[in-house]
């Protein structure tokens, strides 16, 4: 029976070395935030290893710092871009919710849409670059047309986002030492889940199903969106 117990196949075993895997995975993604410019690259590759954890498909540490390699660059100027945006939009609405005048409630609607599609794309895009290999530009698009085309999910995706972020903003010292602890390496792993399949849309089955199959290399491949978006998914060496 103790056999069976520390069996590494046993359910609870997997389990508990899946915690650890996420706890490993967080550390790695907050240490790789702390320069902040690299924030893009982190979450590009704390969303790559997430999905990967899955079904255990290679190594986390691996996984990761692949991933933070190859996207290092794109990842990191569509960070400090969105970056730029976000700050232009807090602005925005800040000044025309305090200048008094008959258009002043025009704009500020349009800044507070402007701020939702924002947030949309922001969800989107560093999941769409952790995973195809395109242009900054495609790669924005792409988050903008994934999450239109799969409505259903990406509100599913906000609001498991929202809630992280509502209990963190009035939780106490226990939810802040969880939310460091684990918090966004399990957020990244249940959002990953939803991802997983709004991606198999547009990922050949046969490739889908080959475990080798990960982004690493650059490999053309027409996938498509709404019949519309051309993907080029990376693949293994």
């Amino acid at each position: 029976m103790l056999k069976s117990l520390f069996d590494i196949d046993n359910p609870v075993m997997r389990f508990m070395a899946k915690v650890g895997y996420l706890w490993w995975l967080n550390i790695l993604y907050i240490v790789c935030c702390l320069p902040i410019f690299t924030i893009g690259a982190a979450t590009s590759a704390l969303m790559y290893a997430s999905m990967k954890l899955e079904k255990d498909e290679g190594y986390v540490t691996k996984n990761f710092f692949k991933s933070f390699k190859e996207n290092f660059k794109q990842a990191t100027l569509i960070w400090l871009l969105y970056l730029v945006i976000a700050i232009l939009l807090v602005i925005s609405l800040i000044f025309w919710n305090n200048y008094d005048s008959p258009i002043s409630k025009y704009v500020h609607a349009v800044a507070i849409a402007l701020c939702i599609l924002y947030g949309v794309s922001f969800i989107y895009v560093f999941a769409v670059q952790s995973k195809f290999v395109n242009t900054i530009k495609d790669t924005i698009k792409y988050s903008f047309i994934m999450a239109y085309v799969n409505i259903k999910e990406t509100i599913l995706i906000a609001l498991i986002l929202s809630a992280v972020v509502f209990l963190n903003v009035l939780g106490n010292f226990a939810v802040f030492f969880i939310t460091f602890n684990f918090g966004f390496s399990v957020v990244a792993y249940i959002v990953g889940l939803h991802f997983k399949t709004v991606f198999a849309k547009y990922i050949p089955e046969e490739k889908e199903e080959d475990p080798d199959y990960v982004t690493e290399s650059i490999a053309p491949e027409e996938t498509t969106i709404s019949d519309e978006v051309k993907e080029t998914e990376k693949t293994v060496e």
